[in-house]
């Protein structure tokens, strides 16, 4: 008894759905794209096809709605080569309009069929292609007669392009018009793509026989560069080995508050009002870093570039020249134009193709408005998940609208993320206004009690001695202590 082979995997050319997809399609099988008029299926499918050329295949991709002239022309405009991309154009031509055909016995769909077919399997008996597209299999659902020969058909002819040799990429074009649940059971794989104002592009894997697939709903963008696809983060799949040493700052006094820094891979939420120095303490920790050779990256959706390196470069933190010696990477991001998706993707390469030992997000109200009203929480916790289990220190700026009054660390409910805890706040002192910092959780070690004066100098960050002589700190009106 002969031994089934094992399909072996084949990449779609889009290296997010390949993961999606657990390491790629399986080769001489059958995938279904559905979508809407416009949510990319002939882009994804000569994604298939262009990468099959590069990996020196033979390709086809059968046309029977849509011009070859006007795919190539697309094709262009995304930076595609369709070198190499060999076309079986059966979509209808002019002439065929003003042609006259008569019909005394055999059914308009009979006679048409009949030439479509013939072409097709010559076509593919040459070729013999290694992988097909076809642009749209709904075209086929108009030679039949009806939904059980439409069925039969399409089995067929996928059969025949499987046993010829070729993995199989189909589009459907389904609406209420045009359902498609009998083409979703005859397909091995089923990928939908969809488009809302509210939710942007989304892809989702309803069918994979044969292998496991990442299940839920992952972004994908239509770009210059064709299709990109933005998986859904799952910590668990991700983790590397690190020792848990411990991250100073460069400055002794906050280190003396932290009882000799941060420990890698932890996360810290550094919380204050406007204007405290949030942003130049987390800078601070990058720089130290820089010195021992880590590479740092911060991510800031409030303010630009240049405004945050000349603030740092003003009171002595050296970040241009470490963007300039790559121990930093500044990236902005507009909130509105990124998907917490696509944002942890971006991250990802940070970690995982540039070696970033410490992450920061400034500010949570930035990453917030990426959101565009999911779950903040989940999200966040999702991202730090997975670099705390990258041994990667994360830091999180978080803004409080009070400047004082009642101490509050966090408004949103984001403190339990946290494995550390700096606050910052103002202090109204002989009619003076100075700030102050603190510690107020540490998970993995002690850490002082007490409060600092914190102030920023054109020398860089200045902590004085602790504020043993005050109370009321926490209040934003602290009182003198008798025989202070």
């Amino acid at each position: 008894m002969s031994v089934k082979q094992i399909p072996r995997r084949i990449f779609t050319g889009i290296s997010g759905l390949d993961e999606v997809l657990q390491g790629g399609l399986l080769s001489n099988r059958t995938y279904l794209i559905r979508g809407g008029p416009g949510t990319g299926k002939t882009t994804l499918g000569l994604h298939f096809l262009a990468q099959g050329v590069m990996e020196g295949e033979r390709v086809l991709c059968i046309t029977l709605g849509e011009p070859e002239s006007n795919i190539r022309q697309n094709a262009l405009w995304i930076g595609f080569n369709l070198e190499g991309i060999h076309f079986l154009d059966l979509s209808p031509t002019p002439e065929f309009f003003i042609e006259v055909e008569s019909y005394d016995i055999f059914s308009p769909a009979e006679i048409e069929r009949e030439p479509i077919t013939k072409k097709i399997v010559e076509t593919v008996a040459s070729l013999k292609p290694n992988r097909v597209f076809i642009d749209s299999m709904t075209q086929f659902r108009y030679f039949a007669t009806d939904s059980f020969q439409f069925r039969k058909q399409v089995l067929s002819f996928l059969r025949f392009l499987v046993d010829n040799g070729a993995t199989v990429m189909f589009a459907s074009e389904y609406g209420q018009e045009t359902p498609d649940e009998d083409l979703q059971f005859l397909a091995d794989g089923v990928i939908n793509l969809s488009y809302s104002h509210s939710e942007g592009y989304i892809l989702n894997v309803s069918k994979f026989r044969g292998s496991d697939f990442r299940g839920g709903f992952h972004p994908y963008k239509l770009t210059e560069e064709g299709m990109k696809v933005f998986p859904r983060l799952i910590p668990k799949e991700h983790r590397r080995e690190f020792e848990r040493e411990l991250i100073p700052s460069g400055v002794p006094e906050l280190d003396a508050l932290l009882h000799g820094g941060l420990e890698r891979g932890t996360t810290t939420i550094i919380t204050g009002a406007s204007g405290t120095g949030k942003t130049t303490l987390g800078i601070q920790f990058m720089s130290e870093a820089s010195r021992r050779g880590e590479r740092s990256v911060v991510y800031i959706f409030d303010e630009g570039v240049e405004s945050l390196i000349s603030r740092c470069e003003a009171i002595n933190i050296p970040v241009r020249s470490m963007i300039e010696g790559g121990s930093l990477s500044i990236v902005r991001i507009e909130p509105m134009q990124f998907t917490p998706d696509e944002l942890a993707n971006i991250v990802r390469c940070e970690v995982e193709e540039k070696s970033a030992r410490i992450v920061m997000l400034d500010s949570l109200a930035g990453y917030r408005l990426s959101l565009r009203g999911g779950d903040l929480v989940s999200r966040l916790h999702a991202l730090c998940k997975y670099l705390a289990n990258m041994g990667v220190t994360v830091l999180i700026i978080n803004e409080v609208e009070q400047i004082t009054g009642d101490f509050k660390a966090t408004e949103r409910g984001i403190s339990y993320l946290g494995d550390n805890l700096i606050f910052i706040r103002y202090l109204e002192i002989k009619g003076e206004l100075r700030k102050a910092i603190g510690v107020i959780k540490k998970r993995l070690s002690d850490f002082e009690k007490t409060l600092r004066e914190y102030e920023i100098t054109k020398d860089g960050i200045k902590i004085g001695e602790p504020l043993t002589n005050l109370r009321g700190i926490l209040t934003g009106k602290p009182e003198w202590v008798k025989g202070s």
